[in-house]
């Protein structure tokens, strides 16, 4: 904090400030900014210097001035302009040459206070010059007149290298409602004499602080842990394959063939499989199959992860449906494509009895699997030898095959036939392919991870399936029997442990998912059942769940030298900023936790916040700029996360910073232990706009330490190198 003389010395510059901007404002102190760098060759005069002022806006346009955007607006007479800036709506104030320089941009607003800090400012050029996104936080109000906000952003902020702009951009940082938003007397304005003099004696720029203190701690003393770069995997989606084109901008590592229809996926036949029990049991052609996932997959350099069917059945054709209504009559919901198939419960509820597997599906035991192996290992001899499948998954979700592919399979699995199904198609793999990593069982969530689908079966006491193998949790009893199995036949069916995570409390899947604060909140702490022994799981699980540290202990206890799989994860409202952020915190923590892989289900929407949570890691900058590969141990405070990584030879460092306080900014404090003194800093900021991350104004630095302004509910990057 500044000392009462200079608070003194800023508080006079504010009548100065008010006579330029011809209303009120005030300013306080705020931390000593570093040294501005150096201009760029065609960078205009230094701020300090600045005497122009010029208005662009003040009850109408001035002239000069043009006004573009995308926001639907209104620009009356004699009257504050009006924007409705729903959908991250923008406004554009501009100029073209425009010349001189100026200290600060000052503008007034008023908005619902439903919207929180929502306003994002920043200038703009014709030109590549990229200017820091700056969130309008409480430290830029200078004065609130009922409902009007007198704001003042000092141009070192702004505009931190001085450099040409012909622009100025306000645009919502997050989506918004559609009430209007008003905007009056903005101005590009001057630094008076007092504010040149506060700065120059260590004045910093304005504001009323950087939000909480966060005190955080990246520690380069201890050894680093290797992140295996499969933790950054996504799923195929079946209906977007070739369209979709933005799931290979993510920089995503590995791809994964996976989901229930899958189960029943005909190689031979190539693009045919049975959809179960998510759209009627129906036998139908895809307009791609496994060899043109793969394809894709080695064109965009992505590894390739194939789902194995070992249900025992696949489709025979690309028309049979599994209960048409032809034979068992009107159903609760049916598809009246030809042949009209239903979903195999009658209208009262009561569940029909499957007709013979073979009305939709042709046999497919271990050898089946076998030939498909085979096929794919001269496929790559054709190609020159490269590998073309990274990991085989022994199947999806087994424990729910009586529910989602019951017209083959209506009995529910038990300990024993899991088990013998892994022993016999992991078998014959590893003798096709002999250097292959397999992974299962692939189960869908938490009771699969104790109890056999038997356990719970309708009409039988339950846990008798468990109960009659020593009540020992199911995946601790298969990973044993699967030790046992090795030691006595030398066959490895097994290489790595597979199983699938959703939050079970309520936060929804995808697209889906509330975005009221509470769900928004809940969504981000739920990410806490990946690691923390402390978070009791809000949902009917109610314990800690623990995932990672959990499966890794049974894994030593009962098969030491697995690795560890997430092969589907997701925590809903993708679009929204709170599932950008659930995800950048999951990406951490595989990363900080070892993981062998781990598969998004399926791959975010284009330009959303969980797209640019992918590109926190993988390409922040669209240059290739990504989390390097050794985690390094960090520590933060609640509210915030802090990821940190270097490369091998421990001079390049990467850190990806998190805020989930939706309204308060937060003022990271970061220490950096023994990891030499920072050289050179540079920080990319993500608040939830469209455009991703975008250069933001460096913090104080220090040989090790920086102070760093974390905005609400963003994730920020940190490029680094020490010396």
């Amino acid at each position: 904090m500044a000392d009462k003389a200079k608070q003194a010395r800023w508080k006079r510059t504010v009548i100065l400030t008010c006579a330029v901007l011809g209303g009120g404002a005030g300013v306080a102190m705020a931390q000593q900014a570093p040294p501005a760098p150096a201009p760029a060759k065609d960078a205009a005069p230094a701020p300090a210097d600045a005497t122009a002022s010029v208005v662009l806006y003040d009850g109408g346009l001035k002239p000069g001035w043009n006004d573009i955007g995308w926001a639907p607006r209104e620009l009356p007479k004699s009257a504050p302009a009006r924007l409705r800036m729903f959908n991250y709506g923008g406004w554009i104030l501009y100029q073209p040459k425009l010349a001189g320089a100026y200290g600060a941009l000052s503008f007034r607003f008023t908005a619902p206070e439903a919207y929180g800090e929502f306003l994002d400012v920043r200038l703009d050029s014709a030109g590549p010059r990229v200017f820091p996104h700056v969130r309008i936080s409480p430290e830029f109000i200078v004065r609130k007149d009922r409902e009007w906000a007198e704001v003042v952003v000092p141009m070192e902020v702004l505009n931190p290298r001085n450099e040409p702009f012909d622009r100025v951009v306000m645009r919502a940082s997050k989506d918004v409602g559609r009430d209007w938003v008003l905007f009056d007397k903005v101005a590009l304005v001057p630094l008076s004499p007092d504010i040149a003099a506060a700065r120059a004696a260590g004045g910093g720029r304005m504001g009323r602080g950087d939000g909480r203190e966060s005190k955080m701690v990246i520690d380069c003393s201890g050894p680093a842990k290797p992140i295996s770069p499969l933790i950054y995997g996504i799923a195929l989606d079946g209906n977007k394959e070739t369209t979709d084109t933005h799931q290979w901008k993510l920089g995503a590592t590995i791809r994964r063939w996976g989901g229930n229809p899958t189960s029943r996926y005909n190689w031979k036949l190539g693009r045919a499989w049975n959809t179960g029990n998510d759209w009627y049991f129906r036998n139908v052609q895809l307009g791609f199959g496994a060899d043109d996932f793969l394809e894709s997959n080695r064109q965009h350099n992505m590894q390739s992860a194939l789902t194995l069917p070992l249900l025992g059945w696949v489709a025979k054709d690309t028309s049979a449906v599994g209960f048409p209504v032809a034979d068992f009559g009107p159903q609760q919901a049916q598809d009246d494509t030809e042949p009209a198939g239903g979903n195999g419960v009658r209208r009262d509820g009561t569940p029909l009895v499957p007709a013979a597997p073979t009305a939709t599906s042709v046999q497919a035991p271990p050898e089946f699997i076998s030939e498909w192996v085979k096929a794919l290992k001269a496929a790559d001899a054709r190609r020159g030898g490269a590998r073309g499948v990274n990991m085989y998954i022994l199947d999806n979700e087994p424990a729910l095959w009586s529910s989602t592919h019951r017209d083959v399979h209506p009995e529910p699995l038990t300990y024993d036939e899991l088990l013998k199904r892994t022993i016999d198609y992991g078998t014959a793999v590893r003798r096709a392919d002999p250097e292959a990593v397999i992974a299962g069982p692939a189960e869908w969530g938490w009771t699969n991870y104790f109890w056999s689908a038997a356990d719970f079966a309708p009409g039988r006491p339950p846990y008798t399936d468990r109960r009659a193998h020593g009540d020992v949790a199911l995946l601790p009893w298969y990973l044993r029997e699967l030790r046992d199995h090795e030691k006595k036949t030398g066959v490895r069916v097994l290489d790595v442990v597979d199983v699938h995570f959703y939050p079970q409390s309520n936060v929804g899947l995808g697209l889906e998912g509330a975005t009221d604060p509470d769900t928004n909140a809940r969504r981000i702490r739920s990410t806490r059942a990946l690691w923390d022994p402390t978070y009791k799981d809000e949902s009917w699980i109610a314990e800690p769940i623990q995932l990672i540290p959990r499966v890794k202990q049974w894994i030593s206890e009962n098969y030491p030298g697995r690795g560890l799989s997430i092969g589907e994860y997701n925590f809903g409202a993708m679009k929204h900023m709170s599932g950008g952020l659930a995800q950048a915190e999951a990406l951490g923590r595989f990363g900080q936790q070892g993981l062998t892989s781990a598969f998004f289900w399926q791959y975010p929407a284009e330009n959303s916040p969980t797209f640019w949570a992918f590109r926190a890691y993988r390409d922040f900058d669209g240059k290739g700029g990504r989390f390097q590969d050794n985690a390094l141990s960090t520590t933060a405070p609640e509210g915030t996360s802090l990821f940190a990584s270097r490369d091998a030879s421990g001079k390049k460092l990467t850190a990806v910073l998190l805020n989930f306080d939706p309204e308060q900014a937060a003022q990271a404090q970061l220490e950096f232990k023994g990891c030499g003194a920072l050289n050179t800093v540079r920080v990319l900021g993500y608040s939830g706009a469209p455009g991703g991350f975008t250069e933001q104004a460096q913090g104080t630095q220090a040989d090790q330490t920086l102070s760093q302004r974390l905005p609400p509910y963003s994730i920020t990057v940190l490029d680094l190198t020490v010396k």
